[in-house]
């Protein structure tokens, strides 16, 4: 049978209001309409986790590709990990069903199975950093968006519209006992946060409508796991006084959360508006946000004190859109998807070819290339047109994927439900861990992990997996000693060369790792190699460490140093895609 039409639907005129009172855009586009700049479209949380109320599947979805999103999504709502029987009991798939999709994501590197366990890994991420690049925002105002936290000590935030919600592309928060706790990623419902009204503005009636039926199935917001239920159901009042807020919004260019997600928080949001927009009106590309708490601020010594400021950011942030131009068409890459026959013929049943190919759909899109044509995503991917067609269906169904275009697809917010929210607040040490773990059953070793102190004059260690030996080295989490005296300080002195010892110090740079026979304590020998960054800066180093009976020198290099190379190119991977959009704190 035909596949599901894959046109945007055509818009007609709307009234200056809908039968509700609900505002709607002037010049016939009500408000809220979602833009490609705004984020695409996408059905908010949990209760829309699935396609949007009422659609039928298309004939030619993939079904295991429904079926591992759907994985994936249980997890991300379960931040990051669920018992194998747990991803049954909430997904109602068989269970032969859920090990064969667990087993293919693990072969991806987007999940890690450890005994019952599944867990969410790092180079998930890829797929929130493919919409994040396309939509560049975050790379455009991410700094201005930093420098104003600094500025005024006070969380600021970027969030683009998901149909009537909204979804956090960039956090720069304070650190404070009383902190929040906001991810990139994760959706609030738009009539608690104070960019709804904002985006609420270019809401069209049938976005009214969507809004209105989702508020009486989820009238206290369990669906949208990000924030504190409500205690009672919203009512008509409720429902009224967003009404209110978001014509006060489009008066006034900005809007106010006077404690609507919880007691003691507040928020004052302006929108960034669009560049490059046919005519005079520019809708939200996204909307900054300060947010603060009751005992710092009000929500009118927000508007009086902060509101100035933030405007003056804004103003910042959308010259800087408009002189930024678009990029130039890049070169897609190409045969992304063709590891995946090979991993077929090796692992047999237990791989689901369609929905690692699916997937790895996702992933041809990027900076260069934020809209693609199906003849673009087949040559990116290597898949068949009719492959890349079916999945670009299915992903269409779902609100991954939108039409853009004449012929052109582009990746929506709901992208970043895919395990990015739990992701993004991962840590150098969480990434290190499993790889460590890996590490130590090969070599059958004590491996560790750690960082130079603010001084530089100690390591920490900040990750560590023991062997099973009766004579191991004993090391706990956070001990410091010296660093010239260690292996892992030697490393991460290195990339300096400078002071003590800058000649013994620059041998360790140019050969790669550091050896050091017993000068910390009789008997001890260990070696270490660098993790580098994104930027190629050495900011932790990885070591074996060993009773030197059991290994000599020769065999550190020859045998033991592979090992741990190959390790260090596994975390720095990982480490490289969880930073890309997010701050991966060291310790």
């Amino acid at each position: 049978m035909p596949a599901k039409p894959m046109n945007d639907d055509p818009e007609g005129s709307a009234p200056s209001a809908d039968e509700n009172g609900a505002p709607v855009k002037a010049g016939g586009t009500p408000a809220g309409e979602a833009t490609a700049e705004a984020g695409g479209t996408a059905t908010p949380a949990r209760g829309a986790t699935a396609p949007a109320r009422g659609a039928t599947t298309p004939d030619e979805a993939v079904t295991p590709l429904i079926r591992g999103i759907t994985v994936l999504r249980e997890l991300t709502e379960a931040d990051g990990t669920l018992s194998l029987s747990g991803l049954e009991r909430a997904t109602r798939l068989a269970r032969s069903t859920v090990d064969r999709i667990t087993a293919t994501l693990a072969r991806m590197g987007y999940v890690r199975v450890d005994g019952r366990d599944v867990r969410l890994s790092p180079r998930l991420m890829e797929l929130g950093n493919a919409y994040l690049a396309a939509l560049r925002l975050p790379a455009l105002l991410a700094s201005r968006a930093d420098a104003l936290a600094d500025e005024l000590d006070e969380s600021v935030s970027l969030a683009v519209a998901d149909r009537d919600g909204i979804r956090f592309i960039h956090q720069a928060t304070r650190r404070r006992a009383m902190s929040l706790s906001f991810r990139i990623g994760d959706l609030l419902p738009a009539e608690r946060t104070a960019p709804g009204p904002l985006f609420a503005t270019e809401w069209t009636a049938t976005d009214w409508q969507r809004w209105r039926e989702r508020r009486a199935s989820d009238p206290r917001d369990l669906s949208f796991t990000a924030v504190p239920p409500r205690k009672y159901g919203a009512d008509a009042r409720d429902d009224e006084m967003f009404v209110s807020r978001t014509r006060e919004a489009a008066a006034n260019g900005w809007a106010v959360d006077d404690q609507l997600i919880e007691p003691g928080l507040v928020a004052v949001s302006v929108p960034v508006r669009s560049p490059h927009t046919a005519g005079d009106h520019r809708p939200p590309a996204c909307v900054a946000s300060v947010v603060s708490h009751t005992s710092r601020h009000t929500a009118h010594s927000l508007r009086t004190t902060l509101l100035p400021r933030l405007r003056a950011a804004v103003t910042q942030m959308e010259q800087e859109l408009d002189r930024t131009p678009p990029p130039p068409p890049g070169t897609p890459p190409s045969n992304l998807a063709l590891w995946t026959g090979a991993s077929k013929q090796r692992l047999g049943r237990d791989f689901i070819e369609s929905l690692a190919r699916g997937l790895t759909v996702l992933t041809a899109f990027g900076e260069d290339r934020p809209e693609l044509t199906l003849t673009e995503v087949a040559q990116a991917t290597g898949l068949a047109r009719a492959t890349a067609r079916r999945a670009l269906i299915t992903y269409e169904h779902l609100d991954l994927v939108t039409p853009t275009g004449d012929r052109t697809f582009a990746l929506t917010p709901r992208v970043l439900s895919l395990g990015f929210p739990p992701l993004s607040r991962t840590t150098l040490p969480d990434i290190a861990h499993p790889h460590l773990s890996d590490l130590t059953s090969r070599i059958h070793e004590s491996t560790s992990l750690a960082v130079l102190s603010d001084s530089g004059e100690e390591i920490q260690y900040t990750a560590r997996v023991a062997t099973g030996r009766v004579l191991s080295v004993n090391i706990t989490l956070g001990t410091r000693l010296p660093a010239y005296a260690t292996a892992l300080g030697r490393v991460l002195l290195s990339d300096r060369a400078v002071g003590r010892a800058a000649h013994t110090l620059t041998s360790v740079r140019s050969q790669g790792y550091a050896l050091v026979d017993e000068e910390l304590e009789e008997g001890l020998r260990s070696i270490a190699v660098p993790i580098r960054d994104r930027s190629g800066r050495v900011v932790a180093a990885l070591n074996t460490a060993m009773h030197a009976s059991r290994h000599s020198l020769r065999e550190c290099v020859t045998d033991l140093l592979p090992e741990l190379t190959t390790t260090a190119t596994r975390i720095e991977s990982d480490l490289h895609t969880a930073a890309r959009f997010t701050h991966v704190p060291l310790t």
